[in-house]
């Protein structure tokens, strides 16, 4: 019988923030696929856990991939840790997992830290639905396809930096999003957690102070998605709030809203039909 592949996560700062599930898959795996081995070795010491480890991270994962689905397919249990949160997540982990699933082995999420789910529930800025672009290209031409797909999208963005490009990053933000609402979350779950909240402006005037990884949320463009719904017909506007599940009620108030009209006037329209 084929072994189970558990993607387990870790605290991303804060060690109190693992889950006794994950302690408990941690000390019962047959070994632990780590992104760094010695990132990994701190917390299972602090937690008194021995286990055997295998480096696994993006420059060897085509070859460590491999190995890993031997051991599963022998019947060993394996565990896959980032250095921090959730893997996968900009982190290795989608390369074991397609080929677990290839070979039909169970993969099992054990939840836990994730840096952007936690930026945005805290960020003040919708988060009915959003989009996760991870950390944008360095490539100029790439990256430029990027920037000009967070200026047109209407729903939050979470985008991920490092210290060091921050500014760089925020730099080229600014040419976007205008006057739309930003957060950037740092040292999320430690000592000197921060979510500092202002326009670009004032983040650029700062940013040599950033420090520690970063999380950034930005405000999806409003206009955009006025300018789409007033667009459509009466009935395509209906339709698309009704997919979303919203009440009669509230569609014919957000219908309103979005075109500036009295709501009275929509509801007759609706009533007539």
């Amino acid at each position: 019988m084929a072994g189970k592949l558990y993607i387990v996560a870790t605290p991303i700062g804060n060690l109190e923030d693992i889950t006794l599930r994950a302690l408990r898959i941690l000390k019962e795996v047959d070994v632990i696929a780590a992104e760094d081995t010695r990132q990994t070795l701190k917390l299972l010491n602090h937690f008194e856990i021995t286990k055997h480890l295998i480096s696994y991270h993006r420059h060897n994962e085509s070859t460590k991939c491999e190995l890993l689905i031997e051991k599963l397919k022998n019947g060993e249990n394996v565990a896959l840790v980032s250095d921090a949160g959730t893997p996968g997540i900009s982190d290795p982990g989608e390369e074991v997992i397609k080929r677990a699933i290839e070979e039909k082995i169970e993969i099992i999420p054990v939840p836990g830290a994730c840096a952007m789910i936690n930026a945005l529930i805290c960020s003040g800025i919708d988060t009915k639905e959003f989009t996760f672009m991870g950390f944008l290209p360095l490539n100029k031409k790439l990256r430029k396809e990027k920037l000009e797909e967070i200026k047109n999208i209407n729903k939050t963005i979470i985008l991920y930096e490092a210290p060091h490009k921050i500014k760089e990053t925020l730099k080229d933000l600014k040419e976007i999003i205008n006057k739309r609402k930003i957060v950037l979350a740092r040292e999320l779950t430690k000592i000197h957690e921060e979510f500092i909240r202002g326009n670009i402006e004032q983040l650029i005037e700062n940013a040599e102070n950033y420090k520690g990884e970063m999380v950034i949320i930005i405000e999806g463009n409003n206009e955009i998605k006025e300018n789409f719904l007033v667009n459509l017909s009466l009935e395509e506007h209906f339709n698309f709030y009704n997919n979303q599940g919203l009440t009669k009620n509230e569609i014919i108030r957000k219908i309103a809203k979005d075109r500036k009209t009295n709501k009275n006037e929509i509801y007759q329209y609706f009533l007539a039909k």
